[in-house]
């Protein structure tokens, strides 16, 4: 064999070598990644070759699978009330994958959950029937909320105060999933996706706006908890007007004639005084207020509902003035309407927070628990008598102060009302807040958060008590009946 043949036989046989080591490489290394890739419509094909498994509100299924006509994906998902639903649902695409408990839940409602398979199936690599997801959402709870919101861009949360179960989660403007759940839905995702009203943000846990002045019973509650006052009938050291420290900036109150000046928290809650509360911020200091904030669910990224909710954040480096405006909910505090709702629950549950939750178990297709969700996972976030002031100091906002749209008939309701600033120099229109319970005669009990971003009342008739209490109190009073 001449020479030239020989480096050519070598070379062919180190580029057969190269081709069986990457082939082995590929097979028993990087065949998981490429199984799971998302780009790999053998999933999609596998995924929807059989009906899902459903999500269950209230003992009824509000999604389903329908045979598509033609192509390789046999099923696609159907959605019952879907923009009522979409919140707490998400959405499951043949082509757009799937969200929040669509997404979470992927693998039981589509069979291949490991915890689905019997003996045999695991022997054949069968795959199993679909499981379902059972949620804690009350359907009379969820649509008083939808109802109420109306054509206004908001969202609100409804939460159990005994049990952290979640009995309403709304967000509108809203969207039907089932109109991006097949595979020839690029326009519909396109127009969504685009739309600047942004359907499909689910305002109600993953939109952080300034709480305003519902983040005053944070303070109130670190003033109480600290003995910086012995309680909510106390007299405060509040002039009024108020100039932030160190500043020319005189912080007034909305309401010119209000009892303000030194008043008790009581009153300061019942009239909603920013300079009370600024100023005891600023008396306690930002650590302080952090530190009671975040008992109750600030500044954490691992709030799961399952679905991750959006951060709430109360900032840190504050100078004494931008202490005092995080002391009303302004400067850089955000808050979603799902933190919200739990710092009430908090208060209504003598000062217990029990871990909110919106699925209550998940079953296989014969309705068998494989996993179940406790409820009344709490942590105590301050004292009951701090929490049972706070409670009468709320009922006094809702009986003859800022809150009395909440009223409802038969029941005790405490709640706070807010009102946020919103763009520079509040140049656009605030955003309207109202944190709240209500407690029946019967023992049940409801806390509820509503946070308008926009709507079409005039800027000066934008209120909590105008615009959220009324809807805050609508799905409290649905929570009460059922």
């Amino acid at each position: 064999m001449n020479k030239t043949i020989r480096h050519a036989s070598v070379f062919a046989l180190l580029l057969v070598l190269a081709l069986l080591v990457r082939a082995t490489w590929v097979q028993f290394h990087d065949s998981k990644a490429l199984a799971d890739d998302k780009l790999n419509r053998r999933n999609a094909i596998e995924q929807y070759a059989h009906p899902l498994g459903d999500i269950i509100v209230g003992g009824e299924a509000i999604t389903g699978s329908a045979r598509t006509k033609g192509g390789d994906l046999a099923y696609k998902r159907t959605y019952k009330n879907g923009d009522l639903y979409s919140p707490v649902t998400g959405y499951s695409s043949q082509v757009y994958g799937a969200t929040q408990l669509e997404g979470i839940y992927k693998d039981l409602l589509d069979g291949t959950d490991n915890r689905l398979k019997n003996p045999l199936d695991t022997v054949t690599n069968k795959r199993a029937d679909p499981g379902d997801v059972v949620t804690t959402i009350d359907p009379a709870v969820q649509k008083a909320g939808y109802k109420a919101l109306g054509d206004t861009k908001g969202a609100a949360v409804a939460i159990d105060p005994k049990t952290g179960k979640i009995l309403g989660m709304v967000s509108t403007p809203s969207y039907d999933p089932s109109k991006i759940s097949g595979s020839t839905d690029s326009e519909s995702w396109k127009a969504l996706t685009t739309d600047k009203e942004k359907p499909m943000v689910n305002r109600a846990m993953r939109q952080p706006l300034p709480p305003g002045s519902t983040f005053k019973l944070v303070v109130a509650a670190a003033a109480l908890e600290d003995g910086l006052y012995s309680s909510v009938d106390a007299r405060t050291r509040s002039p009024n007007p108020y100039t932030l420290p160190g500043t020319a900036t005189v912080l007034r109150n909305e309401n010119q004639s209000a009892p303000c000046e030194n008043a008790t928290i009581r009153t300061g809650l019942q009239y909603s005084c920013n300079n009370v509360f600024a100023k005891m911020a600023v008396d306690l200091g930002q650590g302080k207020v952090r530190a009671m904030a975040e008992k109750m669910g600030f500044n954490t990224d691992k709030l799961d509902v399952p679905v991750r909710a959006g951060k709430s954040v109360y900032p840190s480096g504050m100078d004494k003035a931008q202490t005092g405006l995080s002391g009303i909910g302004q400067f850089d505090v955000t808050a979603t309407p799902l933190q919200m709702s739990m710092v009430s629950a908090a208060i209504a549950n003598g000062g217990e927070l029990a871990a909110p939750h919106m699925v209550s178990q998940i079953t296989d297709s014969d309705g068998n628990a494989l996993e179940k969700y406790d409820d009344g996972n709490t942590q105590r976030v301050m004292s009951a008598s701090t929490a049972e002031s706070l409670q009468s100091a709320m009922e006094t906002v809702v009986e003859k102060g800022t809150g009395s749209n909440a009223q409802i008939s038969g029941a005790t309701v405490g709640g706070k009302t807010g009102t946020a600033q919103h763009g520079e120099n509040n140049s656009k229109t605030p955003y309207a807040w109202f944190t709240s319970y209500a407690k029946g005669d019967d023992g049940q009990e409801v806390a509820v958060a509503v946070m308008i971003e926009s709507s079409s009342a005039a800027r000066d008739e934008v209120s909590g008590n105008g615009l959220a209490a009324p809807i805050a109190k609508a799905m409290m009073a649905a929570a009460l009946r059922g």
